[in-house]
């Protein structure tokens, strides 16, 4: 199906944010949505595990690796406008992208997801999004493939149960594209909310570090990198992995770090405020494969 695009045993350390992880059985990078739709309903049909690997952000995959197939949704990056304004992306476009088109055709509403790393699929399955605004404040409907049914549906807002860094998506549905709702704005005047938003951002969190973004969710009514600090971990390592001194809730790697160097140091911040303050946080990356 796929000639010349099927990598046997190749590490996801490259195709991971964190820049860590083991091997797939089978990489695979797709080109167009019947692609995908063919692949998916392979690995359905074989009972094979499928990942779909957008950016790599918010993941962390084991140093044992991933069985099955992993894709990478290589060619699924159009973003186009609509006449009423609502601007369309598929799954595979980047969050510099997406924000970047907006702002050249004056469209305002996603200027939020400015610096939140990424590909259009991932920011909906997570409700990727600040404190001041989410993913499920700007889409208006989302296109998913159903490899149950073979078949592409459009999912409103509504109907996809948005919630804190989650979205209830169909069980195996994979994200083909998104639809935000915009307003006509300044370009110029985008652009400047760009560039303070992401001054913002550079000074608390390291945005030039590899890490995965937020390690775990926020509990209710505090902040997780809050009581990580508090619990005098800012700086903490094990191996080649380090809880970030700009932010405790971003756990950054350095060259040589293991997946299982991140691992312990999650357990380590998990114990310990639980420890301090009997709050148990929960992660917000997605941990997949196997241990070594």
């Amino acid at each position: 199906m796929l000639p010349g695009r099927v990598d046997l045993g190749e590490s996801l350390a490259a195709w991971t944010s964190l820049r860590v992880g083991g091997p797939a059985d089978a990489l695979l990078r797709i080109e167009s949505r019947d692609e995908l739709g063919r692949v998916a309903v392979w690995c359905r049909e074989r009972r094979i595990p499928l990942l779909v690997l957008g950016g790599g952000f918010n993941l962390l995959v084991r140093d044992g690796g991933v069985r099955g197939v992993v894709v990478r949704l290589a060619g699924l990056r159009d973003v186009a406008l609509d006449r009423d304004g609502t601007l369309r992306a598929e799954a595979g476009a980047s969050h510099t992208a997406v924000t970047r088109f907006a702002a050249e055709r004056g469209r305002a509403g996603l200027e939020f997801a400015i610096g939140i790393p990424g590909t259009v699929g991932g920011w909906i399955a997570m409700n990727a999004g600040t404190r001041e605004r989410e993913m499920k404040d700007a889409v208006t409907s989302v296109e998913l493939f159903e490899p149950a049914q073979g078949r592409v549906v459009t999912r409103s807002r509504a109907e996809l149960g948005f919630r804190y860094r989650h979205a209830e998506l169909p069980g195996g549905a994979v994200v083909l594209a998104a639809s935000f709702a915009t307003t006509a704005d300044s370009p110029d005047a985008i652009r400047e909310r760009h560039k303070s938003l992401m001054a913002k951002r550079r000074a608390t969190q390291p945005v030039d570090q590899p890490s995965c973004g937020s390690t775990f969710v926020n509990p209710p009514g505090d902040f997780a990198g809050r009581l990580i600090e508090a619990a005098g971990l800012k700086g903490a390592k094990v191996g080649g992995a380090m809880i970030s001194p700009l932010h405790a809730n971003f756990i950054v790697t350095e060259p040589g770090a293991t997946a299982a160097d991140v691992l312990a140091l999650i357990e380590r911040a998990r114990d310990t405020v639980r420890a301090k303050t009997g709050v148990t946080l929960e992660t917000e990356v997605r941990i997949v494969g196997e241990p070594r």
